[in-house]
């Protein structure tokens, strides 16, 4: 569920919330968050949807394949490693990973690159479909600040997803660890860039300013829980955006009514 939905439909107004408890109606709705409830779906998701769907017989490699996801849930996948930890082979985790992309467990995100030699061209970043399982399978019974700018990202991903083709969305990140949270290609060489902050006044233009010397046409956001009203700021020459997650839905959405 969107985090504007989470407001409007069942009146859940605390992030933080959201963030440790999810979107799912049940656990959303819950007073207190229940463990059993995430382990059980998961059992549930494997039976109903992998076993049956997709002949996947090794229950417990697979169910620690996605306990992996969730836990690295926002990072960069690598394969091989996933392999050692999960006891799986390489291929097998590749197989395994696209069942749960198809089944809508997980959402693969690729990198942006072009012209920039030192860009990161192959990783994609895994984000699981749902922050609730996130901080159950992380154990946790509350949200650090450190975590909660993770978990924000997770929920602008979500909004990205229904305004924008999936196909246009990416990250991007060079070799000294730069990065811009999500890339949405545009028109012609139009790229917009979005970054995540859970406070604004953290926004830091430095990634920002790397990328759009490599890619200078598009625009620039920021995207906060706590932007009430949009507004710019121009920064080391660039001109970003402040907005809400509300309001860079109901701007972009392609299902806005168009006078």
């Amino acid at each position: 569920m969107l985090w504007n939905e989470c407001v409007s439909y069942f009146g859940v107004k605390e992030l933080d919330k959201r963030l440790l408890h999810g979107g799912l109606p049940e656990p959303l709705l819950s007073a207190k968050k229940d463990p059993s409830f995430f382990s059980e779906w998961i059992d549930s998701f494997y039976a109903r949807d992998i076993q049956e769907l997709f002949s996947v017989r090794n229950r417990i490699g697979f169910i620690k394949l996605l306990h992996l996801l969730l836990r690295q849930s926002g990072g960069l996948i690598d394969f091989t490693q996933l392999a050692k930890l999960s006891g799986l082979s390489r291929p097998t985790v590749k197989i395994h990973i696209e069942a749960m992309t198809i089944a809508h467990a997980v959402f693969l995100l690729p990198p942006f690159h072009g012209s920039g030699r030192r860009e990161i061209t192959r990783r994609p970043k895994c984000y699981a479909f749902d922050t609730g399982f996130v901080s159950f399978i992380k154990g946790w019974d509350s949200i650090r600040e450190e975590d909660r700018g993770l978990l924000w990202e997770h929920l602008v991903l979500d909004t990205l997803r229904t305004i924008e083709q999936e196909n246009n969305l990416f990250f991007w990140r060079d070799k000294s660890g730069r990065e811009i949270d999500f890339v949405i290609k545009k028109d012609g060489l139009n790229v917009n860039a979005i970054e995540c902050k859970v406070n604004p006044a953290n926004f830091s233009s430095k990634s920002l300013k790397v990328f759009r010397e490599i890619y200078p046409a598009g625009r620039n956001f920021c995207i906060s829980p706590n932007i009430s009203e949009s507004y710019r700021i121009r920064m080391d020459d660039l001109l970003v955006e402040f907005h809400s997650l509300q309001s860079i839905f109901e701007y972009f959405s392609p299902f806005r009514f168009q006078p």
